[in-house]
C-alpha cells in the first residue's frame, strides 16, 4: 500500500483501531477475502467527474450496448453516444451549464411575473399553493440577498486594506513572505501595527492560511465566490440553460436532453463521490475505494454550481434506473423543490425496480424537524421512502465532535451518521485530497450498500436499508450539537443514533443469508 491510503481514517475500525470509522479495512482482512463480489452499479448523480483520473477510469460503468463516439443512439435508449453515463446539464452542441441560480430565485423570478398585484386574497384557489410557495420564497430570498451584498460589501472592502498594510509590513521587516512566525515576532510600540498584526494572525488562525500571501488568495476566492452568488445565484435575470439546454424546464415529462461530457466545467465534487464509492482498490496508487473490483460508477451530471433542477434530478434517477444502477447516491440538495412530485414519482420508480438512493443530509447544521431540505426524507404525505437513506456527516474522533459541527440533524430525518469530516479521495487530474460534507458521508454509504449488493446480491433495496440500519454503531457520548453549544447524547442526532458499521453491516447480512 502506498503511503497515502494511511489517510483514510474513515476506512478505520472502531473497535480494532478505536477510531469512529466503517470498518473497511478489517472486514476485507477478516471476513470478505473468501467471498467472491459480483458486478454492482453505483449511479452518481453529480457536478460531474473527471473520466480519466487513473484511479477511477478502470472503475466506471460501461454501456455495452453503446458504440463510442458515432453520434448513434446504438441501444436507442434517448441518449446518443452515453457510454460512461450522460449530463442533463448540457446543449446538443456540446455547451454545459456551470453557475445557475438558486431555487429561491427561480420561484422569485417566475412568481413576480406571474403573481404581480396580487394577494391571497386575489389569487384563483388553484393558485394557492403556487402563491403560498412564492411568498416563502421571496421572504428567504430578500434575506439571502441582504446578506450576501452585505458579505460582499465586507469582504471588497477588506482586500484593499489589507494587501496595502502586508505590502507595508513586508516593506517594514524586508521580508518577501509573512508567515505566523515572522508575524509574532514583531516587536512594536505602534499600537496601529500591533493591532494589525493581531488581527492577521487572528484571520490567518480562522483560515488556515499559511502566511498573509495565502490569506489574501483566500479573501480574494471569497470575494470572487460572493460576487458570483450576487452575479448567478441570487441574480433574477441570470438563466443560462435557456441559452445552453434549451429545453423547457416546466416540463417534468421532458426526458431527452443534455449531451455525453461527464467532465462539465468542473468535475471536482463528482470525482471525490465517486473515489470514495469505488475507486481502485489494489493497484497500490493513491486511494482504496470502498467497494470491491466489480463495482461500476455510472456517471450522472446534473448538478451545477448552484441549485440542482428538480426536473433534472427525476431524470437523473430514471436514466441511471433504466441503465441498471442498483445502488444511486445523491451529494446535493436544497431549501425549495417546487416539481416536488416529479422527484417523488422517480422516488417511487427506483423502489419498483428494486434501487436504493442515498442522499446526503446536507451542511446547514440545521434540525430537518424545522428545516426543509430537499429531496426529502419523506414523501408529500409524511411516509417514508423505503428505499431512501440520508446520511449526517460524522468525524474521525469519539468525543463532543463527534457530528460533524456543520451537518444536518434530525430524530425523523436523518437515518444514520457516516464519516464525513476530512475525507481523502480523489481530486481532477489524477490528483487526491481532503474534502469534508455530508456530501462526503453519502458516498461511504452508498459504498457500504455497495459492498453488502456485491457479496449478498439477493439482498432487495429494503434490505440494505434495514440491515446499514441496524448495524449502526450506536453512540451514546455527550455531543455538541452542530452549530450550537448545547450538548446532547449522540443517539438523538438521527434515527438510529449511530455511526454506519460496514464490518457489523456484513455480519448482519452473512446471518439473513444463511
Amino acid at each position: 500500500m502506498g503511503d497515502l491510503s494511511s489517510s483514510q481514517w474513515y476506512l478505520k475500525d472502531p473497535t480494532l483501531d478505536k477510531v469512529p470509522g466503517v470498518g473497511a479495512t478489517r472486514v476485507y482482512d477478516e471476513i470478505l477475502k473468501t467471498l467472491t463480489p459480483q458486478p454492482v452499479v453505483v449511479a452518481v448523480i453529480d457536478s460531474g467527474i473527471d473520466t480519466a483520473h487513473v484511479d477511477l477510469k478502470p472503475m466506471l460503468w460501461t454501456n455495452p450496448k453503446e458504440i463510442p463516439n458515432n453520434g448513434i443512439d446504438d441501444d436507442k435508449n434517448g441518449y446518443v453516444d452515453d457510454v460512461h453515463g450522460w449530463n442533463f446539464l448540457g446543449g446538443a452542441d456540446g455547451r454545459n451549464v456551470n453557475a445557475e441560480t438558486l431555487e429561491m430565485t427561480r420561484i422569485v423570478a417566475a412568481g413576480r411575473k406571474r403573481f404581480k398585484g396580487k394577494t391571497a386574497a386575489t389569487v384563483k384557489p388553484t393558485e394557492r399553493a403556487d402563491f403560498a410557495l412564492y411568498t416563502k420564497a421571496e421572504k428567504a430570498y430578500s434575506a439571502r440577498l441582504k446578506e450576501e451584498t452585505e458579505r460582499s460589501e465586507q469582504v471588497e472592502s477588506m482586500t484593499g486594506p489589507l494587501t496595502m498594510m502586508v505590502d507595508n509590513l513586508k516593506q517594514a521587516l524586508g521580508v518577501t513572505t509573512l508567515d505566523t512566525t515572522a508575524l509574532r515576532t514583531i516587536k512594536t510600540d505602534d499600537p496601529n501595527l500591533r493591532r494589525a498584526t493581531a488581527g492577521m494572525l487572528e484571520m490567518m488562525r480562522q483560515t488556515g492560511a499559511a502566511d498573509t500571501d495565502a490569506l489574501l488568495k483566500e479573501l480574494s476566492e471569497g470575494a470572487k465566490q460572493e460576487r458570483s452568488m450576487l452575479d448567478n445565484s441570487l441574480n433574477l435575470k441570470f438563466n443560462p440553460r435557456a441559452d445552453i439546454v434549451k429545453d423547457n424546464p416546466n416540463d417534468v415529462t421532458e426526458r431527452y436532453y443534455g449531451n455525453n461530457d461527464l467532465h462539465g466545467p468542473d468535475p471536482m465534487h463528482g470525482t471525490h463521490v465517486s473515489g470514495i464509492i469505488a475507486a481502485v482498490r489494489d493497484n497500490q496508487l493513491g486511494v482504496q475505494g470502498i467497494a470491491p473490483n466489480p463495482v461500476r460508477i455510472m456517471v450522472v451530471r446534473a448538478v451545477p454550481d448552484g441549485d440542482e433542477r428538480d426536473k433534472d434530478v427525476a431524470n437523473a434517477i430514471r436514466y441511471a434506473v433504466d441503465n441498471g444502477a442498483q445502488i444511486i447516491n445523491m451529494s446535493f440538495g436544497k431549501e425549495f423543490s417546487p416539481q416536488r412530485q416529479a422527484v417523488e414519482a422517480a422516488f417511487k420508480y427506483a423502489a419498483s425496480k428494486n434501487v436504493l438512493l442515498v442522499h446526503a443530509a446536507g451542511n446547514e447544521n440545521a434540525n430537518l424537524d424545522v428545516t426543509s431540505n430537499y429531496p426529502a426524507s419523506f414523501y408529500i404525505n409524511k411516509t417514508t421512502v423505503p428505499n431512501l437513506l440520508t446520511v449526517g456527516a460524522s468525524g474521525p474522533r469519539d468525543n463532543a465532535q463527534l457530528p460533524a459541527n456543520f451537518s444536518n440533524y434530525s430524530k425523523r430525518a436523518v437515518d444514520v451518521f457516516a464519516p464525513g469530516m476530512s475525507i481523502f479521495s480523489t481530486l481532477p487530474g489524477s490528483k487526491f485530497g481532503n474534502e469534508s460534507g455530508t456530501s462526503m458521508a453519502s458516498p461511504v454509504t452508498a459504498g457500504v450498500a455497495a459492498v453488502l449488493k456485491s457479496y449478498f446480491p439477493k439482498l432487495t433495496a429494503a434490505d440494505l436499508k434495514r440491515i446499514i440500519m441496524q448495524s449502526a454503531r450506536v453512540h451514546h457520548t455527550k455531543v455538541q450539537v452542530p452549530g450550537t453549544d448545547k450538548m446532547v447524547d449522540f443517539s438523538t442526532l438521527s434515527v438510529t443514533g449511530g455511526v454506519v458499521d460496514l464490518y457489523e453491516a456484513v455480519r448482519l447480512a452473512q446471518k439473513a443469508s444463511l
